[in-house]
């Protein structure tokens, strides 16, 4: 059971001013959209927040106790033609407010479609979100345990489900729903940074 937030209504209207524009569309770099017929219509919208590799889970479970760190990067919109999504939207911040940034197709917009419709049927209420590590190039769908938390607050907690999207990283299954605490320490592992030359190997 999903319960999404609704986007900011700036970071909408800069979609929808962007689906009316000719040459927006055009200059994008996504074929499915520039070759729709019919309609175009941004749905689904999803807060995406960003995993910081200082905030990995080596801080988490370490003695402070600290949660990973994120923060809120953007808002994409799935964009729908017909009945299925063929491309997507990103708006982000500006000093002026919620901005349009650009439209993009690929394997996300399709995984991030089928994470949803699978999530919808978990009987357990989620604030969807997306959550992303651009160090490891992944995506994950977050469902966030508190579906009434404010969009820009809250890292992942102990309730919260991590679902990888398609393509995953090699040795992380996609399309599976992760505990937090199962997936995190992976991750932790994958982010920390090498040993320095010469430094003794930790025991």
């Amino acid at each position: 059971m999903l319960r999404p937030s609704p986007a900011p209504a700036p970071a909408l209207r800069s979609v929808l001013t962007a689906l009316g524009s000719p040459t927006a569309v055009r200059e994008a770099r996504t074929p499915a959209l520039r070759a729709a017929q019919g309609p175009l219509s941004p749905e689904l919208p999803l807060p995406v927040h960003v995993l910081g590799v200082a905030g990995s889970v080596a801080d988490a479970t370490g003695p402070a106790g600290r949660p990973p760190h994120t923060r809120l990067a953007g808002w994409r919109f799935l964009i729908r033609s017909g009945d299925r999504a063929i491309a997507a939207a990103d708006t982000m911040l500006t000093p002026d407010g919620w901005s349009f940034s650009h439209f993009f197709e690929g394997p996300y917009v399709a995984a991030t479609e089928r994470a949803l419709i699978q999530a919808e049927a978990l009987r357990t209420p989620y604030q969807p979100r997306l959550l992303s590590v651009p160090e490891l190039y992944m995506l994950t769908l977050w469902l966030h345990a508190e579906p009434d938390a404010d969009d820009h607050t809250a890292a992942p907690g102990p309730a919260d489900l991590l679902v990888p999207l398609s393509p995953a990283p090699p040795g992380i299954a996609a399309d599976r729903p992760y505990r937090v605490a199962d997936l995190l320490p992976v991750l932790s592992l994958r982010l920390a940074p090498p040993p320095l030359l010469g430094s003794a190997a930790p025991a």
